[in-house]
């Protein structure tokens, strides 16, 4: 590992890089040392590289985790600004270290990264190797609440377990740290195991409370004294004492809500003032490090377009970027499908089929047979209006004249023509066509530049911002480059295949697949090109080599894989690898005693494998990880299976501690440390108030005393697991950790089982809860999570919606739609108890908050129906009933069996008729004395006959005659006699009508539908 520390150090000084010495006072992490935090501030250039130890007394496991330490080593380099290919920098420092690329799996897996204590943030991935997370890279973005630019990237190394992967170590103690004189091994446990033990021992158990507490505001005194001084320098360092004080407080579980939220506050204070005192403190001294450096930009390679003909030809388009989030794949090939599509019908060329797939890294669109130039057009330039352009005798008014010297034409090329109504003078503009070169490469800018995520980023370029770095760019029509230049990004031929590796020869892999740059002759080899790479840029063949390689892997074991159980998993692994290798993988069966779904949580969220499952459904002491290309499998699974151990030991270390505690109830006070949200309180708050809503609503639905006996219960253990080491560690355990360790302390079954059904739906695909005690505290849950959120203004906008509040609504509408015991509660009743009980807290919650959070959540009732595959006019013919969930089921299925009756049509019409002209409020009645008319008594007299209908289907089969005694009364009845007590009683009569067909439909919307 000393060799490894040297060799990192030699390779990023040979690449210009300023070595400094750790920081002399306890860090976080390196990114807090000063020669990161502060230097990335500001326009100087810094290009650093550092060991730094991170000590961090929550990771204390007293040395026996094999990849948990309280004080770990990582190696930080900061490039600022980043130089354009800083991944390959990056890979080229592993093979530095003899990592054999090649060999290994190593991936770019989506990291947004940010520290709100520091007001910082930033995107990139975390680096894997084999499975193993080695490196955090990342491109800052604020710091200190500042903008950031230049553009700094991170890369943060956790040595250990590099080493750990390079030495084949299974346990941080059996790395062997240097070599004695004579050649024997010191290993990191004989050198470091003490220290990792005692100082585990300090935070975690033997630290003093209040001597710490005085260090932290002693620290924070200083830190805000030296701000004041303005030296930011000290204040940093006194900020980073304060905030290791503050860890060894929190690892002793003395950080209370308040003081946590106040800490952070504090923090962030601190950071932003020191922010801004060191950008002007060197902005005193004239920004020494500032030099002027001007980036040539490559210019597009010119075509002869007289030689290339005025035939069709493929229009081919590569984006090459820096990994892409899986997610973010699909979103981005449809934003360019869109985006083509649009822009070549703005345009006048012809062309056939578009076709859009991509990878990780590529985007790649073809455009068949693309017409070499315009057609030539004409188009009316409008001038003033015609009554306006010609005086008494005809001659030319001043606007005309104006107009005519402006366009350069005479009398006699005037023309009337009618523009948006109004007839103007005009005079026909002749329009030559443009080549397809200089229309694509407007088209092929716009494109690339109008290119958004969710989140997006800054690199190097001075303009383009996107999800992460665009780095190349192909562009052809035909043989011929596209001459389009966005930024700095300049389109040309060359794409960029798999990375090559230190034992890659004539540009391909042991295979015969090409890596590296490769140029493109033409748009119709770009895909066979890329093909020849062994990269698969078509998504559903992508999936399908990784579905039919874990099946062979699986099968062969005698396993099975629940690929429909694991779809949304599958579609991750798709979109995080360009040339899927899959590999199986073996864990030791002791771990099997765990609970499964531990275990399948930890390899499908955390490692993204594939769990196998025998022919029982048991779950197998196997998995499958899908790797990035080419590897020796037996290396690769022997990395990802110690990964595995090392997660798998940590939960078990979560379990084992959990479970030392004799009651649940017991952890309960630790909800009070944890907040849910500054303006709303502490997570003991929520379950508070989820308690109380559950048993409000319990009023409303029929619930025995032994149920009401296990929601009191439920009740008052409610969200106790997000006080559990395991479900902090690992957060979708929550509800399956709750019952888990309530079976095992006693708990009734009952008890148990509602604790884990409060977490429920936790999809639009997963079950809803079983019991009544579960849905009304599930249902109780996502109301108090909708109307706080409202409350405090943290609404969903756009694709952001950070507190899951559109899962909640449709958990909600689910509960109350799919749950029987539950059919008959509103939306609006179940929001107004949550509104209720946050009232009683002080919490402002008005009518107009509650009326915006209904109204949200019928719309994802509304859209969650559209998924499912009804129409928009189906949706909106039970709008009227959506606010009872449980039903619109019925409605639903009372109209599709109407639908087949022939009479439907003309009583729908009816219907509505009576509709338009009764007014909302009249009151049903017959007044006999004032219906003398003989088509007012038939139809009183049909009205009593068919009688309320008991559905929609029996209703439209009987109405035969009432429908036409609607229609009679309407062609020989005038409804609004001069008479008001006339027009009372026959209106009356109407509403008395109208009022005999099922309620709960807007029928004017079946109408429609019809």
């Amino acid at each position: 590992m000393q060799d490894a520390l040297r060799r990192l150090n030699d390779y990023w000084t040979s690449r210009g890089c300023l070595v400094v010495q750790p920081f002399n006072t306890e860090v976080g992490a390196g990114t807090m040392n000063p020669a990161t935090v502060l230097r990335v501030l500001g326009p100087e250039p810094w290009d650093v590289a550092y060991v730094e130890p991170s000590v961090r007394p929550d990771d204390s496991r007293y040395g026996e985790n094999p990849n948990r330490l309280q004080t770990h080593t990582q190696f930080q380099v900061i490039l600022k600004p980043e130089p354009g290919d800083p991944q390959e920098l990056y890979l080229g420092s592993l093979e530095a270290l003899g990592i054999d690329l090649a060999a290994h799996d190593v991936r770019f897996v989506e990291d947004n990264w940010a520290q709100p204590a520091i007001g910082a943030w930033g995107l990139g991935w975390e680096v894997w190797l084999d499975g193993m997370e080695i490196t955090q890279f990342t491109y800052f973005q604020q710091v200190g609440g500042h903008n950031l630019d230049p553009i700094p990237v991170e890369l943060t190394y956790g040595v250990e377990r590099i080493i750990m992967a390079v030495q084949g170590a299974t346990h941080f103690k059996n790395i062997v740290y240097s070599l004695a004189p004579d050649g024997t091994e010191i290993t990191y446990g004989e050198a470091f195991g003490q220290s990792e033990y005692e100082m585990s021992r300090y935070y975690l158990d033997d630290a003093d409370v209040e001597t710490n507490r005085t260090l932290y505001e002693a620290y924070v005194s200083e830190a805000t004294r030296m701000v004041e001084a303005r030296l930011p320098v000290p204040a940093h360092t006194y900020i980073l004492k304060s905030s290791h004080a503050f860890n060894v407080l929190d690892a002793r579980g003395a950080i209370s809500t308040t003081e946590r939220a106040k800490a952070f506050a504090t923090m962030r204070r601190l950071m932003r003032e020191t922010a801004t005192l060191w950008i002007e403190r060197r902005e005193e001294q004239g920004f020494p490090l500032l030099k002027q450096v001007t980036d040539e930009v490559a210019e597009p390679e010119a075509s002869d377009r007289a030689g290339l003909g005025d035939e069709p030809r493929t229009l081919a388009l590569e984006i090459g970027l820096e990994e892409l989030p899986p997610h973010v794949v699909g979103q981005t090939i449809e934003a360019v499908r869109a985006a083509l599509t649009e822009k070549l019908g703005a345009t006048r060329l012809t062309h056939g089929e578009i076709t859009v797939d991509g990878t990780p890294r590529r985007i790649v669109a073809l455009v068949d047979a693309v017409s070499a130039v315009e057609p030539d057009a004409e188009q009316l330039k409008k001038g003033p209006r015609w009554q306006a352009a010609f005086d008494a005798d005809g001659n030319p008014t001043k606007a005309l004249a104006g107009f005519m010297r402006g366009q350069g034409v005479g009398v006699d090329e005037i023309v009337k023509a009618e523009f948006g109504g109004n007839e103007h003078a005009a005079v026909r503009i002749a329009i030559a066509g443009r080549h397809v070169l200089d229309v694509a490469a407007s088209i092929v800018e716009d494109v690339v530049a109008g290119l958004r995520a969710e989140k997006n980023m800054r690199w190097r370029d001075p303009e383009l911002s996107f999800s992460r770095a665009i780095r190349w760019l192909v562009a052809l029509w035909g043989d011929a480059v596209v001459p389009a230049r966005i930024s700095d990004v300049v389109a040309g031929r060359t794409t960029y295949l798999q990375r090559v590796t230190a034992g890659m020869t004539g540009g391909r892999r042991s295979d015969g697949a090409l890596v590296g740059h490769v140029d493109v002759p033409s748009a119709d080899e770009l895909l066979p090109t890329i093909g020849a790479g062994s990269i698969e840029v078509f998504t559903g063949q992508r999936r399908s080599a990784v579905v039919e390689q874990a099946e062979a892997l699986a099968s062969g074991v005698g396993g099975t894989i629940d690929f429909e159980g694991e779809s949304a998993l599958v579609d991750e692994i798709t979109n995080l690898v360009e040339d899927p290798h899959a590999v199986l993988g073996r864990f030791d069966e002791r771990y099997l005693e765990l609970p499964a779904q531990i275990l399948t949580t930890v390899m499908r969220k955390h490692q993204r494998y594939l769990p196998l499952y025998d022919a029982s459904g048991a779950l197998m002491p196997a998995f499958v990880t899908v790797a990035n290309g080419l590897c020796d499998d037996d290396l690769v699974a022997r990395g990802n299976e110690a990964v595995v151990r090392a997660r798998f030991e940590d939960a078990l270390f979560f379990w084992n501690a959990d479970l030392k505690t004799e009651r649940v109830d017991l952890f309960v006070p630790g909800l009070e440390n944890l907040m849910f949200e500054n303006k709303l309180g502490s997570v003991g708050k929520r379950a508070r108030r989820i308690a109380d809503v559950a048993a409000a609503l319990a009023g409303r639905v029929e619930v025995s005393d032994a149920e009401r006996t296990t929601l009191t219960r439920a009740g008052e253990l409610t969200k106790f697991d997000l006080a559990t080491q395991l479900v902090v560690e690992m957060s979708s355990l929550a509800g399956f950790v709750a019952g888990e360790y309530a079976a095992r302390r006693g708990e009734t079954p009952e008890v148990a089982q509602a604790l884990v059904e409060t977490e429920k739906p936790r999809t639009a695909s997963d079950e809803v809860p079983a019991s009544t005690v579960g849905a009304l505290l599930a249902a109780a849950d996502r109301a108090d999570l909708l109307v706080g959120m409202f409350a405090v203004g943290a609404r969903p906008t756009g694709s952001s919606d950070p507190f899951g509040l559109r899962r909640a609504a449709l958990g909600l509408v689910r509960i109350l739609r799919e749950v029987p015991a539950l059919a008959a509660v509103r939306v609006s009743d179940v929001l107004a108890a949550a509104g209720e009980r946050y009232r009683a807290e002080g919490v402002a919650v008005d009518d107009e908050t509650l009326a915006a959070a209904g109204e949200f959540v019928l719309g994802r009732f509304g859209q969650l129906m559209r998924d499912e595959g009804l129409t928009v006019g189906q949706v909106a013919a039970v709008e009227p009933s959506m606010d009872v969930p449980g039903a619109v089921a019925a409605l639903l299925d009372d109209l599709r069996q109407a639908s087949g009756e022939a009479g439907l049509q003309p009583l729908v019409e009816a219907l509505v008729r009576i509709d338009r002209i009764v007014p909302e409020g009249v009151e049903p009645g017959l007044d006999e004395a004032r219906l003398a008319l003989p088509e007012e008594k038939e139809l009183a007299r049909e009205a009593s006959e068919v009688g309320h209908a008991g559905s929609l289907a029996a209703f439209a089969a009987s109405s035969g005659p009432l429908v036409e005694a609607i229609n009679t009364f309407f062609d020989k009845v005038l409804v609004n006699d001069p008479d008001p007590e006339v027009k009372a009683a026959r209106l009356g009569l109407l509403a008395s009508v109208r009022e005999l067909a099922p309620a709960g439909l807007d029928y004017a919307a079946v109408d429609a539908e019809l």
